[in-house]
């Protein structure tokens, strides 16, 4: 059996720091009574967004964390809060909770946690430090 171990990053706490600031602004903007509109008028680009916004996260993280048990805990926890997040919108009078919403979430979860397991996707932010 291979054994993974989390890479060790140049520049680790500067890539903590973005993929907090990134957790953050999701909840901002989900939790938010009126999220910025991006004027685009397709049909389920909402859910499109909510799949990318959980892809980033996902990913990010998983540029970070290699273990499987760690990947494991980070994709529980980004699923959670979809969910979660989803509720809180149900309180808010300006918003609604979407159950297709958490599935977007989910699935951008999903896709980022295998396509990171990829070698040519793994080591993003370790290639980005070999050209800083």
């Amino acid at each position: 059996m291979i054994h993974i171990a989390n890479p060790v990053h140049r520049y680790q706490k500067l890539w903590l720091a973005i993929g907090y600031a990134l957790v953050a602004l999701v909840i901002y903007l989900t939790a938010s009574s009126h999220p910025p509109d991006s004027g685009i008028d397709l049909p389920n680009f909402d859910k499109v967004m909510h799949a990318l916004a959980y892809f980033v996260l996902m990913g990010w993280f998983a540029q970070l964390y290699h273990v499987k048990k760690h990947r494991i805990i980070y994709a529980l926890a980004f699923v959670f809060m979809g969910i979660a997040l989803e509720i809180v919108q149900s309180f808010d009078p300006a918003r609604s909770a979407e159950l297709a919403d958490m599935v977007a979430n989910t699935s951008g979860v999903l896709l980022a946690f295998l396509m990171t397991r990829t070698p040519a996707l793994r080591r993003v932010l370790k290639k980005i430090e070999t050209f800083i």
